[in-house]
């Protein structure tokens, strides 16, 4: 008989592919909002976590014990809170998404480890920023791992690709639809200081398979990773590999850096480097990510239709 897993989301990026590669071992249930179609053979809970009592009554109501929940979707401190009210009645294992944004860029580290310099940040989930949410949602979660029947455990990575995202992982071309057109057409890509940062993208299979994999393994349990693929390189790197995916060389205009930070604070966290110390991640038994940034963007490309 196969284990049960349920994923909070599960017709997103990382959820549909996380939901696809669990069915080889769990059968999988999916909390969404029923907007999007999930794939074969997941069962689907139609719920919005944004309402708490529908959300609580409909996987109550499911009247079932997962073996392990997956949430891709926890965005603020309420929705951490939710998961410690609702989860311990259903499973005693948990993982969660958080991000690197959560470190303040101005002070990180190169590789970065788990701990470190944060964003720090006080009010209401509707007046802080992406990053301070998510750090007051990893907060939450550090204060329950002595007090609650869940082992949790949470991943930071940093810009995810491949199929079921926009391609693109630096301003001014990041998450961009029109990017490959783009390159196609030998349109100069404009990239701020020339997009020399380190970055270090993560496949979302990669990612999904680390977070299936992690399930059973007590070095896990109660712990915060980062997360990235098996190799760091300039952002502007990963725009040169699309050019030469897609036969065109890539012509990179320079932003200037000064003052950019100070006029695009959305985009401070992608002004920085981005690469980890994953030995925290290897000494805790975890499939680490493996594939190559070229194989990954090939997929990608393929799956948005350009290959």
């Amino acid at each position: 008989m196969k284990k049960k897993a349920l994923i909070i989301g599960g017709s997103g990026g990382l959820s549909g592919r996380l939901a696809a590669l669990a069915k080889e071992e769990y059968e999988v249930w999916a909390v969404t909002r029923g907007q999007r179609p999930l794939g074969d053979g997941i069962h689907l809970l139609k719920a919005d976590r944004n309402e708490p009592e529908n959300f609580r009554k409909t996987i109550l109501e499911a009247d079932t014990t997962w073996d392990i929940v997956f949430d891709c979707i926890c965005m603020n401190e309420r929705h951490a809170l939710q998961d410690l009210d609702v989860f311990p009645g259903v499973t005693k294992r948990l993982v969660v998404i958080s991000t690197d944004s959560v470190y303040d860029p101005l002070r990180k580290d190169t590789p970065q480890k788990e701990d470190g310099y944060f964003v720090e940040e006080n009010g209401e989930p509707e007046a802080l920023t992406y990053a301070g949410n998510k750090r007051r949602m990893e907060h939450v979660f550090m204060d329950s791992f002595s007090g609650t029947s869940l082992a949790v455990t949470l991943f930071r990575p940093g810009h995810i690709y491949g199929p079921g995202f926009l391609i693109g992982c630096y301003p001014e071309h990041s998450r961009q639809k029109e990017l490959p057109q783009l390159i196609l057409d030998k349109e100069p890509l404009s990239l701020v200081g020339g997009g020399i940062y380190l970055t270090q993208p993560i496949f979302v299979d990669d990612l999904a398979n680390s977070m299936l994999d992690c399930a059973d393994r007590q070095g896990t349990y109660n712990r915060i990773f980062c997360i990235g693929g098996p190799k760091a390189v300039e952002n502007r790197t990963y725009y040169e590999i699309i050019g030469l995916l897609l036969d065109r060389e890539v012509n990179i205009k320079e932003i200037p850096l000064t003052g950019y930070f100070e006029e695009h604070p959305e985009y401070s966290g992608h002004l920085c480097h981005r690469i980890y110390d994953l030995s925290a991640l290897r000494e805790a038994g975890v499939r680490l990510p493996d594939t190559p940034l070229e194989t990954g963007l090939k997929k990608h490309l393929k799956s948005l239709g350009y290959l």
